[in-house]
């Protein structure tokens, strides 16, 4: 296990990769975040494509939505195609079919809402499952979220939260003013009744809008308290990790303001001297940048230490990164365990199973696999 630093606007700092755990933190004398046992890692199915994201139904069986428009039925190591409508996917770039979830009363109304690109716009569908065929019932769920083309910047993470309410991380789409414009729905973190797709009651701003201010957020996890963490990707430098608040712009504005053309991606990720209300990040990569993408805090005593870890997915990376988080939400440390540093190529979805297992998805485009990951006991 390596460890790096990681505070708020810090860069990564590369730690030795002597056996053990290698110190970099400022004073040396953290608290370690991982046993050294270290991590089991095995294939739980191969042969897919882009997976984005895994969703876990009540019994034993996965659903792994692909980027190419294809679903996959996981159980007992095999992966089958669902049978659906995925003709209005559009598949380019960036873009396609991503994020998934499986509504928290599936055993009885069988129901999952995915994210994905049509040529129009991004847009939630919610389908209901019978065997292996699925049948949109919410059609669409929630539409007209921006759209570039090219898919670039197309966001469409989703997660619940703790009242069972979606949270939808959103992508800019590389227009300059759509993080900062509160009419749009790109660059942003939404929270809709999962039913309706409509705003909640208490949202910040009485619509849909969660957070602003975003550049392409790839990843959402709930904390047990509550507390909402987003992985971003950033530019050149500065991915971030960044604890929400609900109604807090988080600064990133291409357009200057409106003085810009185009999309300025030199303007900082946190802009504080525009923005000087804006939330800065309580990670920021600094240079280079991983591409990191999705999160998921690993619970469970079987996790020993590392219990209460913020797992992160990389994709230039290829890796994981373990951030120590405190109560209040900052990072203390940041580790990189040896297992999964280079091992597996690029590295997307990363879910907590029911069994407290971290399941993990490559994307390197041929024979994708995802993965299951568990403390060495």
């Amino acid at each position: 296990m390596r460890r790096i630093a990681g505070f708020a606007a810090v860069a990564l700092l590369a730690a030795s990769t002597a056996a053990g755990c290698s110190s970099a933190e400022p004073g040396g004398n953290a608290p370690a975040t991982t046993d050294p046992d270290g991590l089991r890692v095995e294939v739980v199915v191969g042969g897919l494509s882009h997976p984005w994201d895994v969703g876990f139904l009540p019994d034993g069986r996965m659903l792994v939505p692909q980027r190419p428009a294809r679903i996959a039925l996981v159980e007992n190591g095999k992966a089958t195609d669902v049978e659906a409508d995925l003709g209005d996917v559009a598949v380019r770039g960036e873009g396609g079919l991503m994020s998934l979830v499986v509504h928290p009363d599936f055993e009885t109304s069988k129901q999952f809402t995915t994210c994905f690109n049509t040529a129009e716009d991004v847009r939630l569908v919610t389908w209901r499952l019978d065997g292996a065929k699925a049948t949109r019932v919410k059609d669409p769920l929630l539409a007209g979220l921006p759209n570039n083309p090219s898919g670039r910047h197309s966001g469409c993470r989703m997660a619940l939260d703790g009242d069972g309410r979606l949270l939808v991380g959103t992508g800019d789409t590389a227009v300059g003013t759509v993080p900062q414009d509160r009419s749009s729905l790109g660059g942003k973190v939404l929270r809709v009744d999962l039913a309706t797709g409509e705003g909640v009651e208490d949202n910040p701003f009485g619509d849909r809008i969660y957070t602003y201010g975003h550049r392409n957020v790839q990843g959402v996890a709930v904390r047990q308290d509550g507390l909402v963490f987003t992985a971003e990707h950033g530019p050149d430098v500065d991915d971030e990790v960044n604890l929400l608040r609900p109604g807090a712009n988080y600064g990133w504005d291409p357009s200057r303001g409106g003085t810009a053309g185009g999309y300025d991606e030199s303007v900082p990720m946190t802009d504080l001297e525009r923005f000087p209300d804006a939330v800065e990040a309580v990670w920021s990569s600094g240079d280079p940048t991983e591409a990191i993408s999705d999160t998921a805090f690993l619970t469970g005593e079987q996790w020993g230490g590392m219990e209460g870890v913020l797992a992160v997915t990389a994709l230039k990376g290829s890796k994981v990164l373990l951030f120590t988080v405190t109560p209040e939400g900052g990072v203390h440390s940041v580790s990189i365990p040896v297992e999964l540093d280079g091992t597996h190529g690029r590295l997307r979805g990363a879910e907590l199973g029911p069994d407290n297992a971290l399941y993990v998805t490559t994307s390197n485009g041929e024979d994708d696999k995802v993965l299951k990951i568990t403390r060495t006991p």
